[in-house]
């Protein structure tokens, strides 16, 4: 079996010097780039399985890269970047990104959270259907999208769709912080907590779910949530 593809985007010669060894010990591939355009022109032949990713790069912002890479390319994202402000990892979280690392790392943990992040693409821990129906909803996460019963249709993100497919898998069973930080794969923390509670928030928004009394995703204080439908999978 091919070894996994990843990509690197950093403007520093030193760290991707760094990562494509330890990938490389860790039985990775990887192609690595200095700049933004470099590596937007190369993903016309490449396919990277995951993407590690700077924010600040000389000739772009990379969260636009997060989102580009999140919503058309489908792509796993992982950010390694010096930007360690709360609003900063709360909004690349928010934009697709699958996890964010502050530097300096640790090669060994980003090579643990590149593993981590790609078992969940892994057919055996994915339910066999791609749609799920549950209180007059379906949701299509072949192609991002929640159908109401006369068959309008509202996209949600790749980032709700993961905490909608969590829920989903686990109706009328706790799902607490600790799990959703697990099976996700992001690091734990204040932002961690608050861009769950953001995706949590417009999830209900699309399912129109009262603020105040959310009939379908209930939120158990200390604990966690609780997922109430029951769910089809087709």
């Amino acid at each position: 079996m091919t070894a996994p593809l990843i990509a690197i985007l950093d403007d520093e010669p030193e760290i991707r010097a760094i990562l494509q060894g330890a990938l490389e010990e860790a039985g990775f591939r990887s192609r690595a780039f200095g700049r933004a355009r470099e590596f937007e022109a190369a993903l016309s032949g490449m396919t990277p399985d995951l993407c590690l990713l700077d924010l600040s790069l000389p000739d772009r912002d990379g969260l636009t890269l997060v989102h580009r890479l999140a919503t058309e390319k489908g792509a796993a994202v992982i950010i390694i970047s010096g930007r360690a402000q709360v609003q900063d990892r709360v909004t690349g979280l928010e934009l697709g990104a699958d996890d964010y690392i502050i530097k300096p790392f640790d090669p060994a943990e980003v090579v643990a959270r590149i593993r981590a992040r790609l078992r969940r693409d892994r057919p055996a821990a994915q339910p066999s259907g791609q749609t799920a129906r549950f209180a007059g909803w379906t949701a299509h996460f072949d192609r991002f999208s929640l159908e109401d019963a006369e068959g309008t249709e509202t996209p949600f993100s790749q980032a709700e769709a993961e905490v909608l497919r969590l829920f989903l898998e686990r109706p009328k069973r706790l799902v607490s912080r600790a799990l959703m930080q697990e099976v996700l794969g992001a690091a734990a923390g204040e932002a961690f907590d608050r861009a769950m509670d953001v995706r949590i928030s417009r999830l209900r928004t699309k399912l129109r779910e009262d603020p105040k009394n959310p009939r379908l995703i209930k939120t158990i204080y200390g604990a966690g949530y609780i997922f109430l439908g029951d769910v089809d999978w087709g």
